[in-house]
C-alpha cells in the first residue's frame, strides 16, 4: 500500500499559488492555476486506449530521432544519463520530446485506474489529506473552481494537450523556432502534470498494486522526477505531496 511508500506531505510555506486553509485544526493547500486532460483504459489490465488521444511525434522529424534516442538510453537502466541533454542537442527541443513523452505516460498511467477515480470516491481533486487543488485556466475558467478528481483531471489533460497542438508554442517542423515563453510553458505543463501522479500515489496506490501496474508508475515517475530535477523544471515546494518518495526513489542514484 502507499502507506509504506509514504508519508502524510509535510506542510510547506504559502507561495503565490499555495493558499492554506485552516479546517479542523489541520492545514490544507489549495493550489490554484490553469490545468489540462486524461485517460480510460480496460480495468484489469493495461490497454492502450486513452481518454485523450495520443500526441505523436512525427516519424522522420528530428524530434522522432530525439525521441528514439531517448528510448534507447532509457533501456540501459541508467535514467540518471538517460535524461541528460545529448551532446549538441538544442535544451528547448529536448524538453519538448520528454514533454510529450510524458504526457502520454500519464495519460497512459491513469488510464488503468479511471474506474475508480469517480465523482463518488474523488469528490475533490486531491494529493493526500493536506493537498488540494483547484482549476482554472485564465482563459475559460478565470477563477479556480473547486471539481472532483476525474474533472479536474480532464480539464489538465485537455489543457496539456492543446499546449503540445499548438505549433507556435511546440513546433515540429524543422527551422521553425520555439518562442521566447516556451520553457514557462514546458514548466507549468509538467509542474501540472506532476499532480496526476500525485493523485494516483496518494489515492488509487491500492488499485495500482491490483493491477499490477505499480513497477510501471515507480518506473515511469522517477524517470519524471529525474528529468525535472536535471533542468530545474519544477520548484520543490510544488513537489511536496510525494517529497517522501522521491526521496526514496532517487537516493540510490545519486
Amino acid at each position: 500500500m502507499l502507506s509504506s511508500l509514504l508519508l502524510t506531505a509535510p506542510w510547506d510555506p504559502p507561495s503565490k499559488e499555495n493558499v492554506p486553509y485552516a479546517h479542523g485544526g489541520e492545514i490544507f493547500f489549495f493550489f490554484s492555476d490553469v490545468f489540462g486532460p486524461v485517460l480510460r483504459i480496460q480495468s484489469g489490465s493495461r490497454s492502450s486506449k486513452t481518454f485523450k488521444p495520443k500526441k505523436n511525434i512525427p516519424e522522420g522529424s528530428h524530434q522522432y530521432e530525439l525521441l528514439k534516442h531517448a528510448e534507447a538510453t532509457l533501456g540501459s537502466g541508467n535514467l540518471r544519463m538517460a535524461v541528460m541533454l545529448p551532446e549538441g542537442e538544442d535544451l528547448n527541443e529536448w524538453v519538448a520530446v520528454n514533454t510529450v513523452d510524458f504526457f502520454n505516460q500519464i495519460n497512459m498511467l491513469y488510464g488503468t485506474i479511471t474506474d475508480f477515480c469517480t465523482e463518488e470516491s474523488c469528490p475533490v481533486m486531491s494529493a493526500g489529506p493536506k493537498y488540494e487543488y483547484h482549476w482554472a485556466d485564465g482563459t475559460n475558467i478565470k477563477k479556480p473552481i473547486k471539481c472532483s478528481a476525474p474533472k479536474y483531471i480532464d480539464y489538465l489533460m485537455t489543457w496539456v494537450q492543446d499546449q503540445l497542438d499548438d505549433e507556435t508554442l511546440f513546433p515540429s517542423k524543422i527551422g521553425v523556432p520555439f518562442p521566447k515563453n516556451f520553457m514557462s510553458v514546458a514548466k507549468t505543463i509538467l509542474k501540472r502534470l506532476f499532480r496526476v501522479y500525485a493523485h494516483i500515489y496518494h489515492q488509487h496506490f491500492d488499485p495500482v498494486i491490483q493491477l499490477q501496474e505499480e513497477a510501471h508508475l515507480n518506473t515511469s515517475f522517477k524517470h519524471f522526477i529525474f528529468f525535472v530535477q536535471e533542468f530545474n523544471l519544477i520548484d520543490r515546494r510544488e513537489l511536496a505531496p510525494l517529497q517522501e518518495l522521491i526521496e526514496k526513489l532517487t537516493s540510490k542514484d545519486r
